[in-house]
């Protein structure tokens, strides 16, 4: 009787044999992983950005695109944040109403408005970062330098190959 093949499973993997029953380790699957981990530190963060700045999620994202690229389209924020259009724009709308984003017709092309921060939103944006480096800090402090050099390098061929998956398309 011939043995049956069977593949090592890798660390972190769901090669245990379950997708052949049409089954998943959920626990185990990279996609839901990664969301639960994002979701985690983003209720954290999105805990501190509203009790001390009144601010969303989407809404920080908006103000540290446009500190770190200053002038943008909407169209361009959404491409910077990996946001979707709507979420943007909601960001934006709050945004202005608040007085932290200023909107301007681009003079070189008059169909295009261009965001940027008020002086409010700078003075904002600069309460926001140390607190937000702080967290990146507390959270990375369980790796060692070498570590978190990895876990850069990971996360940069990781999405890196997300996008050309994504570009096969269908």
């Amino acid at each position: 009787m011939a043995k049956a093949s069977r593949k090592r499973k890798e660390p972190g993997s769901n090669a245990d044999g379950a997708a052949e029953f049409g089954r998943l380790s959920l626990e185990q699957f990279l996609p839901y992983r990664l969301s639960v981990l994002a979701n985690t530190v983003s209720r954290d963060v999105a805990r501190m950005y509203d009790e001390r700045f009144g601010l969303s999620v989407p809404e920080w994202r908006v103000m540290a695109v446009l500190a770190r690229y200053e002038a943008l389209s909407a169209v361009e924020v959404a491409g910077r944040t990996a946001m979707d259009k709507v979420r943007v724009s909601r960001a934006v709308a709050r945004l202005l109403r608040a007085g932290v984003v200023q909107r301007a017709t681009d003079r070189t092309d008059r169909r295009r408005s261009e965001l940027r921060l008020s002086a409010r939103g700078i003075a904002i944006h600069a309460q926001i970062v140390p607190l937000a480096l702080s967290v990146e800090r507390e959270l990375l402090s369980v790796l060692s330098a070498e570590e978190c050099r990895s876990l850069d390098l990971l996360l940069a061929k990781l999405q890196a190959r997300a996008e050309e998956i994504e570009g096969m398309g269908p």
